[in-house]
């Protein structure tokens, strides 16, 4: 596939210019494309001299940064495939085995002493070599070939792994250059964990298109923007939540209401160089939305899959508010009779999980490239696509009524004081918010105000009884987020059942 992405990223070294910046707390380190490039093939000498060949895999558990990266490319260079493993919901022993790695590489403490586990600072201590590395053995990556085990976040269980195809990969970056254009001028900044490829892709975008791309982590993201000064920023929903708060702090603050108070504000979140920015991954918030292009940041949903990659997109030429956006090219969205999504890929991600429990892959993988989805959607005249929610998600009442739990949620989440909330039936008889705090210690005088304001919007049957208010905030770290900020519903139901189904808990309904 010398023709293709990946064909053309191990073929030589860039030739457009463009930088990478790794952006920590503190400082930045900026590297020219050509110099990352060079590294990497040091870095290709190293998994060589440790007996990685064509067709092994490696896995690497790490935080973002430049060891990441450049063992990606490194493995890219010699045909072996990678598997990223996120920290905090991995842990390296038993790895090894388990996903069938040639080695491990990993910047964790307790990985001394696990077998087939390599310290990052080995990489950084190659890549800091002078030379080039060496001729390396040349390297063909046709449309099928397996590039990189990528995991769900899944919301139970162990996640599974899904080994994706270098033509998923190509067909992915060539759909969205159309429409957006990356070039030089332009700053992509990612710092969602690399183990999730998309954020990979980026990369790649830079050393195909000669633009610059920035790495960094959630915890260093907002104090690296203002330093940064992006063009774009990749984030999830709840990173421009956070985004929206900040920037609603700094007008009451200063007593401004909006206009040019409003666009001084994202600029002093975001840098004064955005271009657009994108987000995903799990259902924005409207008010969210059109509070950042009120403030001149123009922000544009799209919607995907693990195992489908980006299916449809929001763009500057394509926008229609609480869409997903228009499919993108190489992929077609096909609509049941159920009203559940499907999706057709011409390069298909896989048709199959690599790990996963029997009868798994059967549920989500058809024949054809066809992945159903589980989401329940329409799509317009237009070719617009709208998610309205999971079909596991829909609750049937005692009295037959059926309510789709999204939209119900994303009336009640539109409110500063509530961060999330998740929607239950018990006994099939009320609906029962659970509530994620927007601070700590919940403001429950305006959650009560909002849930009598949103009941007075909806349906009979949609109307929430009780909203119990969740102890803390969900978060990664206390397990009932995904990765991807998603809320884990299944364990928020485990954590606050006794709640859920006690009928004098809660915030009531008047």
């Amino acid at each position: 596939m010398t023709e293709g992405t990946l064909g053309r990223i191990v073929s030589g070294p860039p030739d457009r210019g463009g930088h990478i910046a790794f952006a920590r707390l503190t400082r930045t380190e900026r590297l020219p494309l050509t110099e990352l490039y060079r590294r990497s093939g040091l870095v290709a000498r190293l998994l060589l001299d440790h007996g990685v060949r064509p067709g092994d895999r490696i896995g690497i558990l790490a935080a973002n940064g430049p060891e990441w990266v450049l063992l990606d490319l490194a493995a890219l260079r010699i045909g072996a495939e990678t598997a990223g493993f996120e920290p905090g919901k991995f842990t390296p022993g038993g790895l090894v085995a388990r996903y069938g790695l040639r080695l491990l590489f990993t910047d964790r403490p307790e990985a001394a002493g696990v077998p087939g586990a390599v310290s990052t600072d080995e990489v950084a201590a190659a890549a800091d070599g002078p030379g080039d590395g060496g001729p390396l053995p040349p390297v063909t990556w046709g449309p099928e070939s397996v590039t990189t085990v990528k995991f769900t976040s899944g919301s139970t269980g162990e996640p599974k792994g899904l080994g994706a195809t270098a033509g998923s990969v190509d067909s992915s970056l060539r759909a969205v250059q159309q429409i957006f254009h990356h070039g030089p001028g332009d700053d992509l900044f990612v710092f969602l964990p690399l183990s999730l490829l998309q954020q990979r892709y980026w990369v790649y975008s830079a050393l195909l298109h000669g633009h610059d791309v920035t790495v960094s982590t959630y915890e260093a993201a907002f104090a690296a923007l203002r330093r940064v000064r992006p063009t774009v920023v990749m984030g999830v929903p709840a990173f421009f939540e956070t985004a929206k708060r900040q920037m609603e702090n700094r007008l009451r603050r200063s007593g401004a209401t909006g206009g040019q108070e409003l666009r001084d504000a994202g600029r002093a979140v975001f840098g004064d160089r955005i271009r657009y920015l994108w987000t995903g991954s799990a259902p924005a918030s409207p008010g969210v939305l059109r509070f950042l292009t009120e403030a001149g940041l123009p922000i544009y949903e799209g919607y995907g899959l693990n195992e489908t990659c980006i299916v449809t997109k929001n763009h500057p030429g394509a926008h229609r508010e609480g869409s997903v956006g228009q499919v993108l090219p190489g992929k077609e969205v096909l609509i049941g009779p159920d009203g559940v999504v499907s999706v057709r890929s011409d390069h298909p991600v896989n048709d199959h999980y690599a790990y996963a429990a029997p009868g798994d892959s059967e549920k989500m993988f058809r024949p054809g490239g066809v992945v159903r989805t589980g989401d329940l959607g329409r799509v317009d005249e237009d070719g617009f696509l709208w998610i309205q929610g999971r079909a596991d998600d829909v609750i049937v009442l005692d009295n037959g009524k059926k309510v789709v739990v999204r939209p119900v949620e994303e009336a009640l989440r539109a409110d500063p004081a509530v961060a999330e909330c998740v929607v239950f039936c018990p006994g099939q008889t009320e609906l029962v918010a659970v509530v994620s705090p927007a601070a700590v210690p919940a403001d429950r005088t305006a959650i009560s105000a909002h849930l009598e304001r949103t009941n007075a919007r909806l349906a009979a049957d949609e109307r929430i009884s009780r909203a119990v208010v969740a102890d803390e905030p969900f978060s990664i770290g206390n397990g009932l987020l995904t990765s991807q900020y998603k809320p884990r519903r299944a364990r928020i139901l485990d954590a606050y059942r006794a709640a859920v189904h006690d009928p004098s808990e809660g915030i009531h309904a008047r």
